[in-house]
């Protein structure tokens, strides 16, 4: 659980970064500010997991995706964030109505080519790596009593 709370809490200090920041962010920058939030995340949650669960690979595993979740959240989390800071809350609204998916079907589109943003795929897997080694090495390395 603490896992969980601390990766929402890193996921949201994400989104607002990207809120203050949107305007003045280039391509390269944003995928690497994903791209480090996604490994921030996971490491946090790794740590935890791995003090925590010691030898358990279950908690490794559900730290693994913890971290994902929070890798993915913070980055659709940071879409209706950005669109009220644009436009004000009633576009929020707005865009619930229409299309409440929206902050997630933008995660897996690249706009600018019509295809797929690996990106996205790409911080899930760092997310979950960081997490699951991260456990398994502090995991191993703590004595059980």
């Amino acid at each position: 659980m603490l896992g969980f709370f601390v990766s929402v809490i890193v996921s949201l200090l994400y989104s607002g970064l990207i809120t203050l920041t949107y305007q003045d962010l280039t391509f390269v920058t944003a995928n690497t500010f994903y791209l480090g939030h996604a490994l921030l995340n996971g490491a946090v949650v790794g740590a935890l997991v791995g003090a925590v669960g010691h030898r358990n690979h279950g908690a490794w595993i559900c730290g693994a995706v913890i971290a994902a979740l929070g890798a993915f959240f913070g980055y659709t989390n940071a879409w209706p964030l950005v669109l009220a800071s644009e436009r004000g809350g009633g576009a929020v609204w707005d865009m619930l109505r229409y299309d409440a998916l929206l902050p997630a079907r933008s995660w897996w589109n690249d706009e600018s080519s019509g295809g797929v943003d690996w990106f996205s795929p790409l911080g899930l897997l760092v997310a979950a790596g960081a997490a699951f080694g991260l456990a398994y090495l502090i995991g191993n390395k703590r004595r059980q009593a």
